[in-house]
């Protein structure tokens, strides 16, 4: 049998998500040879939904690491930062809006993806390569197996490649736990036309309805559409024992958790266009660590998975830039990067949660990050006291599924 030749590379990035690419972009642009392995067949195999809102002090400092704000501000979703909280029957219990003023800008994920994707070199992603396997080879370096038979080294590798990590395993053993809560993924189109009174109650931006133990948030994006998260605490049994591939089914069944709500927003659930998309919450261990193993590290979920809060892209690209600009300072940085963001997952749980609302005294709490591995997430109405002008919102991340 002929031995296959087997290509080397600088560095390996398993996961075409932002955070992998926003890496990729930066290693390139200081002459750094990096090739990013991506399962999806192309980049249009999944829809890449939601708009996830880009803080100033981390995904924004990472775009312009980049070079490409520019790009980022000409996508910004116009008015995306207007926030409304209602109560079960619709009631408007705090408004804010979009005056331009907020640090926090909504973007399309897909088209952010887009620009990223275009920034880099020919070749730069290989599409349809979901990684099979790992062989150490000594010295840091490792032959990479995927499911399309093909295989190559890397000198280092970064695992890149969301919740259900095929990377991380070389770190640490700690897997995503359930942690309680479910979020239920529907979509209203033309709504203005088509749903005038939940386009009403929705507003122009994000929109917060939540109860102990349940709620619905929605989103107004562009071309009229509204995209909406039903959230249920209840255990993973329960979700199984609903038919989601019948979808009128199903829409009854989770709607029946909310009867006693104006209809303006459970048409969000029993309106919605196709089946609806079930998407259970997980988090990785609080206080997570690992020791330095040369040659690998994690970046975005892969390393600090948690329940979302407006965080997980603007982490991903925060992990994913300051890499040096000499491929010979690699080892170094990959060794105090590898620390550095041990060290993050090890504090950053012991932090409250944002909540998903217009602001910290809301409408609203979530549970602190540490009790996320241990208990269900509780969803609380408060008082409306003094409102800051910050504005936190709950952005709702596109989960990889484990065989993804």
């Amino acid at each position: 049998m002929e031995q296959r030749s087997i290509p080397a590379t600088s560095v390996a990035i398993i996961g075409a998500g932002l955070g992998g690419l926003v890496l990729a972009r930066i290693l390139h642009l200081h002459g750094v040879n990096a090739t990013i392995y991506e399962a999806d067949a192309s980049p249009e195999a999944r829809a890449q939904g939601g708009l996830p809102d880009i803080h100033e002090e981390d995904g924004q400092a990472a775009l312009a690491a980049t070079g490409l704000t520019d790009a980022f501000r000409a996508i910004v979703h116009e008015g995306g930062e207007a926030t409304r909280v209602l109560d079960t029957q619709g009631a408007v219990l705090f408004e804010q809006a979009d005056d331009g003023t907020g640090s926090r800008p909504e973007v399309p994920r897909g088209e952010l993806r887009r620009i990223l994707l275009e920034s880099l070199p020919k070749g730069a992603v290989r599409w349809g390569c979901k990684l099979a396997s790992l062989s150490p080879l000594g010295d840091g370096r490792r032959q990479l197996t995927f499911g399309d038979g093909s295989v190559v080294v890397s000198d280092l590798l970064v695992g890149a490649d969301g919740a259900w990590s095929k990377v991380r395993p070389l770190l640490t053993d700690a897997t995503p736990a359930y942690v309680g809560v479910t979020f239920v993924e529907s979509s209203l189109h033309n709504v203005d036309a088509q749903h005038p009174a939940t386009a009403a109650a929705a507003g122009g931006g994000a929109m917060f309805a939540l109860e102990p133990g349940r709620g619905i948030f929605a989103h107004r994006e562009p071309g009229g559409m509204l995209h909406a998260y039903v959230a249920l605490t209840r255990p993973l049994d329960w979700f199984a024992a609903v038919d989601f591939t019948d979808a009128a089914a199903a829409q009854a069944r989770i709607a029946a958790e909310f009867e006693d709500w104006t209809s303006a927003l459970t048409a969000l659930i029993t309106d919605g266009e196709g089946p609806l998309v079930l998407r259970p919450l997980h988090a990785l261990p609080t206080g997570l660590t690992w020791p330095r193993t040369h040659g690998v590290t994690l970046i975005g979920d892969a390393a600090h998975l948690a329940p979302p809060a407006g965080e997980g892209a603007n982490l991903a690209g925060r992990t994913g830039r300051s890499w040096p600009p000499r491929s010979s300072r690699i080892r170094v940085t990959l060794r105090l990067r590898s620390q550095a963001t041990s060290r993050r997952c090890s504090r950053a749980p012991q932090r409250p949660l944002p909540r998903p609302t217009a602001s910290c005294r809301c409408a609203l709490t979530i549970a602190r990050r540490q009790a996320c591995s241990t208990s269900s997430l509780e969803f609380s109405p408060v008082a409306v006291t003094a409102l800051p002008r910050r504005r936190i919102r709950c952005f709702l991340e596109t989960r990889r599924d484990p065989d993804a």
